[in-house]
């Protein structure tokens, strides 16, 4: 008597693809809870002499003594023939300018045609009103632009194109929430540039689960990335977030897009960041800052502006350093406060900074330059909502807590770039040309740097290098250091 062969499920994670024998509660390879779904195995591949095989089984010698796949192919003739890379035409995937810089900047240059782009963001932060400002730049240069909303009515979004200024004839708009539908839209308007606003609101008919849903945001992505490849027609979608900051759905969405983006900024400020997380077609090592009016998002073509306090006499506690944002200098100040505690362990209340390396700057003051403030409330914290993560503003830093202990202002026009170590020491910081140009251009005459760096002094600037924290401290007169 024959033996059945035993069917086993393989489980398959709805967010990354990985496969594994048995259930679990969450996924071992991408860490997503509750994304494994019972799925059948797939039949053995077939040879061509109807045996089972693996992979490459049933191939036979051709008439010139190579391999014969045509039984593989099933006979199928190719769509397009295989061209050789030198006959392939360069300006197909040229960058077009959107019309917003800022954008522009971000994509490597501007928008590839085919391409597929994920803005993602959390709600409120303004991703609908940048793409609409987008499509009205693109409609203004004479090009056609359909924007696909599911989210909202078109009368909703005609009062914000009213509100924004993004009124214009060769901009449509269109309600569709079935993928269908859209597609017939995209096929009557013939569009230069489709917007759909958004991804997890529109459904795929032949695809399971509600709109949303694992399944379903999947199909329609790939939809519509095959759709732009198709046509040559580019396609920007708007995708949700989840709590933790990731783009919703599976992550083979991810993978499925061309450019994924990622615009962001705090609810209590009015600052907003466009940043590249994958770019096919440029680095995704620079960074776009928009400002959120009554009037739409605004492009900000000079940050540093926004992270100064212009003053005419200098203040206790204050520095001002350069960080990079990406490829982007950006001048911000930094303000210390030390007030005498109640408590046993006195406080450290940060923001805008790493907590890290403020404590981390306060012990070396301490031990290395004789300035201790351990046994007050220390209160440090960036202007105009910046948020410095580099280890570059531990110079600028340290002289504002120096500052604060001493009860002594840093001279005005100064600017302090460099890491700090735990030994006082200060180390040399990368793309330090472009950080004094910018101190430069704001009108700083004097820097603090790291010695041994490299680096062009710009014309009215004068750069002091220093070896330690405490010799920059001895520099700017705040104590023996």
């Amino acid at each position: 008597m024959a033996k059945t062969s035993k069917k086993t499920s393989v489980f398959v994670c709805q967010s990354c693809g990985h496969q594994i024998s048995k259930w679990m509660g969450k996924c071992p390879s991408c860490g997503e809870w509750g994304s494994l779904e019972e799925r059948q195995p797939m039949a053995a591949t077939v040879g061509a002499a109807g045996g089972k095989g693996t992979r490459g089984a049933g191939l036979g010698a051709g008439a010139s003594g190579g391999t014969d796949i045509g039984g593989l192919a099933g006979g199928l003739v190719p769509n397009t023939a295989a061209q050789p890379v030198t006959k392939i035409d360069p300006t197909i995937a040229q960058h077009r300018r959107s019309g917003i810089g800022e954008l522009d900047r971000v994509l490597g240059g501007g928008i590839v045609p085919g391409s597929a782009v994920l803005l993602a963001g959390e709600p409120g932060v303004g991703k609908s009103t940048l793409l609409l400002e987008v499509a009205a730049a693109w409609a203004k240069t004479g090009r056609t632009v359909l924007y696909l909303t599911a989210e909202e009515s078109v009368g909703q979004v005609r009062q914000r194109a009213e509100r924004t200024g993004a009124l214009d004839e060769r901009l449509f708009l269109a309600n569709e929430a079935d993928l269908e539908q859209a597609l017939a839209q995209i096929d009557a308007v013939r569009p230069e540039l489709v917007i759909v606003d958004s991804l997890q609101t529109m459904h795929a008919t032949g695809a399971e689960g509600v709109a949303g849903g694992v399944a379903q945001t999947r199909a329609v992505t790939s939809t519509l990335t095959s759709l732009a490849k198709l046509t040559g027609i580019p396609i920007i979608a708007i995708g949700h977030v989840t709590k933790d900051g990731n783009v919703a759905g599976p992550r083979t969405i991810e993978h499925l897009v061309d450019v994924v983006l990622n615009f962001e900024g705090d609810k209590h400020s009015s600052l907003r960041f466009l940043r590249g997380i994958k770019n096919r077609f440029g680095a995704t090592d620079e960074v776009g800052c928009f400002e959120q009016t009554a009037h739409g998002i605004r492009e900000v073509h000079d940050p540093s502006g926004l992270f100064l306090h212009h003053r005419t006499e200098s203040v206790t506690g204050t520095a001002v350093t350069v960080v990079m944002d990406g490829r982007r200098a950006m001048v911000g100040e930094l303000q210390t406060l030390a007030l005498n505690s109640e408590f046993k362990n006195p406080k450290r209340y940060v923001t805008g900074m790493d907590a890290g390396r403020v404590s981390m700057n306060l012990a070396v003051l301490a031990e290395r330059c004789g300035l201790g403030l351990n046994d007050k409330e220390v209160y440090a914290a960036t202007v105009g909502g910046m948020r410095i993560q580099e280890p570059s503003a531990d110079l600028a830093t340290g002289l504002a807590l120096a500052s604060t202990a001493a009860r002594a202002p840093l001279p005005l026009g100064l600017i302090a770039v460099g890491e700090v170590g735990l030994g006082g020491e200060a180390r040399r910081v990368p793309q330090l040309t472009q950080r004094l140009s910018e101190a430069a251009r704001l009108g700083f005459t004097h820097a603090l740097v790291p010695k041994h760096c490299h680096y062009d002094v710009p014309k009215g600037m004068e750069v002091t290098e220093v070896a330690t924290l405490c010799e920059a401290v001895r520099h700017c007169g705040l104590g023996r250091g």
